[in-house]
Parts: structure tokens; sequence; C-alpha cells
């Protein structure tokens, strides 16, 4: 009974749109162009990496609990610039890696004072990093050979 509801329904809708036929076409046209618009956002690029980008951004941060974060949860941890801003550091790993950045989160790692074999006093250097949200489905290599 519901496809015979269905049949019946496109039956009535037929005769109106036999009335309309050049109102029909116009919206039909502009259906057909939302779908290259979709196509062009998919195929973005981004603009090539410049000099100042790469001292934003410094190196990996390589731990155990970063690379669970990158397999899990599609996050990268990096060293940055101790001046660099989300902003900045956004468009930097955009422009180098070629990907779509969601959300960075930035936390300045604290210097600590050590001891070295228990009589000599060191220092652990701080730095500041950022967790960057890659986009789902996106993957970058930070091991290239």
């Amino acid at each position: 009974m519901a496809e015979e509801k269905i049949i019946e329904a496109e039956e009535v809708a037929a005769p109106a749109e036999e009335k309309k036929p050049a109102k029909k076409n116009a919206p039909a046209k502009k259906a057909a162009k939302a779908p290259k618009a979709e196509e062009k956002k998919a195929a973005k690029t981004f603009a090539k990496p410049s000099a100042h980008d790469f001292e934003v951004i410094a190196a990996p941060h390589i731990t155990e609990k970063t690379m669970a974060l990158m397999q899990n949860a599609n996050k990268v941890t990096i060293k940055v610039n101790a001046k660099a801003n989300k902003i900045e550091i956004k468009e930097a790993f955009q422009r180098i890696f070629q990907v779509k950045v969601i959300d960075v989160k930035t936390v300045n790692q604290v210097a600590k004072t050590t001891t070295r074999g228990g009589r000599y006093k060191g220092m652990i250097s701080g730095f500041k990093k950022a967790i960057v949200t890659i986009e789902e489905g996106a993957a970058i290599d930070l091991f290239k050979e």
C-alpha cells in the first residue's frame, strides 16, 4: 500500500510540473551548479609554505602519548616557536602539510631543574608545544625517509 501511495503522489505532482516547465528548469540549473561548488571546496589546496612557516613550526614532539593521540584522535603534537600564536600555527601547519586544521591547543612547557648524577645541578629547557587537530580522513607522514 505504501508503494501505491507514492505512485499516486508522483502522478498528482506530474501535471503541476507540466504547467510550469520554465520555472522547473531554473531551479534544476541551480541544483546542478551546487555539486560543482562542493567539489571545488573538497579539492582546495593550500599555498606554498614560506620560510616563516618553518620558523613557526620547529619539530614534531614524539612520545607514547602523542603517538596514541595521532592514531586514535587525529591529533598531531609539535614543538613551536615560543612567540607563535594559534592563528600562525594553524596557517603554517596547513601550508606545510597540506591538510585542513580544525583546532589548535597550545601549552607552555616550563623549564625544570634537575640533578645530573646526584651532585651537579642542570636544567631541562622549556618550550611551547601545540596539539593540532586535523580533519577526519586526512593523514600526514611525520617520518619521511
